[in-house]
């Protein structure tokens, strides 16, 4: 395929209608999810969760840098806390357990997928 046809094939603009989506489990126990957008390729994704009041994610690494804003509820680790209206984002290489002791709703952006690591304190 020339770069002319690829171009030509390449979408200006792909609208999500995130209201009609169903709500998918997520990995996390309590947790909800919604994938807005995804490249398997390159791993890269934009995920809308919604995590139950008391809900935990477990101890994990962020591979590449992930960016997180919360729309309701909040999100905290021992870093600090992230509520409604307000930004995160973490670097590559970062660890960390986040947890929901209000439920969040939130919009994810991952530049690769989290990596679960075995518990705290454990081989």
């Amino acid at each position: 395929m020339s770069q002319q046809q690829a171009k030509a094939a390449t979408p200006m603009g792909v609208y999500v209608d995130v209201n009609n989506m169903e709500w998918t489990p997520s990995r996390v126990s309590g947790s909800m999810q919604k994938t807005l957008y995804s490249d398997p390729e390159t791993g890269r994704s934009t995920v809308l969760f919604k995590l139950a009041p008391g809900a935990v994610i477990p101890w994990h690494e962020h591979p590449e840098l992930e960016q997180t804003f919360v729309l309701e509820g909040s999100l905290e680790d021992d870093e600090g806390v992230c509520t409604a209206g307000n930004f995160v984002w973490r670097p590559a290489g970062s660890r960390h357990e986040a947890r929901c002791p209000n439920g969040v709703t939130m919009i994810v952006v991952f530049s690769k997928p989290p990596l679960r690591l075995p518990p705290r304190g454990t081989a």
